[in-house]
């Protein structure tokens, strides 16, 4: 199922390692802290599992959304890539 997750960590470690926790379960990076990919409902509770244990009792907050079929089908995007330059 399609996913996203967002947090918000202010040690620098901490967030980064959960950065990669993500990129290690396949999550594209699509904001500095914000992922987006497709995880099954196992690999959903296994990564917050490995999120939280990082985590422990420093401030953060971290929410793992499940989007449902038809509301990835509806999504809108806009993208600019940045022009190279000669």
């Amino acid at each position: 199922m399609h996913c996203l997750l967002i947090y918000d960590i202010p040690d620098d470690a901490t967030r980064n390692k959960v950065a990669d926790f993500c990129l290690d379960y396949g999550l594209d990076r699509i904001q500095y802290s914000a992922f987006l990919g497709e995880l099954s409902f196992n690999h959903m509770q296994e990564l917050m599992k490995k999120i939280r244990s990082k985590i422990s009792t420093q401030p953060a907050k971290v929410l793992l959304v499940p989007l449902p079929a038809d509301a990835w089908e509806k999504r809108l995007i806009h993208e600019t890539k940045s022009q190279s330059r000669p």
